[in-house]
């Protein structure tokens, strides 16, 4: 992890909190940052050498009434001038949540910094879920499994983004990562709008490397900014119970480890969502501590000193097939 601002590397972290749980039917989300925080998620940081400034958690615009998009749109507004404000002063931005319904907002504030700044976007969505389901798709109605459809421009949304907005997220710059659970409508819209996927039979099948190298090596084709978006059932909920959405056949702790390692190495990513912790439903803060370990493989905390791997070497034949 480098810092756009500090060509010499240093790492320089704004800590978001954003206690949404708006976005689901399982109370408990809103307890994510806290307990993020309480299983030593600043102190991991800084341990690395890493200079992390705490903004605290972040409040609504207006009074949020209700559970509905109107609300969610409150949060958005809020959630993404903060996150844009950090990577215009030169921060990676870190916001824990919280259902993942806040990535509307982070992600917002991502594409208007990158708008401005003339650079391509691209999200790597870490997720057991496609999240890319419209009011109409949904069978359950909640908005943490819509966000992705919404940024990218789908119909069936109010207003959630303040004017003027920026461009949609180009569906080609979006890569699901892990997936394993999918809608029947969203999974139209995804193939339609040819969404890049790695899903779980992949991974079986080649492991974590080779996808993911070529996903890096594409990104940094692009020049893009690297957005990662870790919801925690994209882990097997054997290793990380604490989530409303659990679904078997999960990323191991060791695949995750991994793939927190080679972000890291690559140097691509700018900014993170940590979402869907529910500690109400965790295990003597068991996930936390897993969500923590895992942010600090991304900043760089290794057991050995290794050569890097080029980010645009993808050496075998199993990646052009993954």
């Amino acid at each position: 992890m480098t810092s756009e601002a500090k060509p010499g590397g240093e790492c320089r972290i704004a800590l978001i909190g954003a206690p949404i749980e708006i976005g689901t039917s399982e109370a408990g989300a809103l307890m994510g940052p806290a307990a993020l925080r309480t299983a030593g998620l600043v102190r991991a940081l800084s341990d690395l050498g890493c200079s992390v400034v705490d903004h605290g958690d972040i409040a609504p615009d207006g009074a949020a009434v209700g559970r509905g998009l109107e609300a969610v749109a409150a949060w958005t507004g809020a959630l993404s001038r903060v996150v844009e404000a950090a990577l215009d002063q030169g921060a990676v931005p870190v916001t824990a949540g919280g259902d993942h319904s806040l990535s509307l907002g982070s992600i917002d504030g991502v594409m208007r910094h990158c708008a401005r700044q003339g650079r391509p976007l691209y999200v790597l969505w870490l997720d057991a879920h496609a999240d890319f389901n419209t009011p109409e798709t949904s069978p359950s109605g909640n908005v943490h499994g819509m966000p992705l459809a919404a940024l990218c421009g789908e119909v069936g949304f109010p207003p959630l983004f303040a004017e003027p907005a920026p461009p949609a997220l180009s569906p080609a710059n979006v890569h699901l990562f892990g997936l394993r659970s999918i809608d029947a409508g969203e999974r139209a819209l995804v193939t339609a709008r040819r969404v890049g996927i790695t899903d779980m039979r992949t991974i079986d099948e080649f492991g974590v490397v080779a996808p993911l190298r070529k996903i890096l090596a594409q990104v940094d084709g692009l020049g893009a900014h690297l957005h990662v978006s870790f919801d925690i059932d994209f882990l097997d909920p054997s290793i990380a119970p604490g989530v409303g959405t659990t679904v078997p056949g999960g990323a191991t702790f060791r695949e995750a480890h991994l793939i927190m390692e080679m972000l890291h190495d690559s140097g691509l990513v700018r900014s993170l969502d940590i979402v869907e912790l529910n500690p109400f439903l965790d295990e003597r803060g068991r996930s936390a501590k897993v969500l923590v370990e895992l942010a600090a493989s991304l900043f760089g905390r290794r057991i050995l000193d290794r050569p890097t791997v080029p980010v645009e070497a993808v050496p075998s034949d199993a990646a052009e097939r993954a």
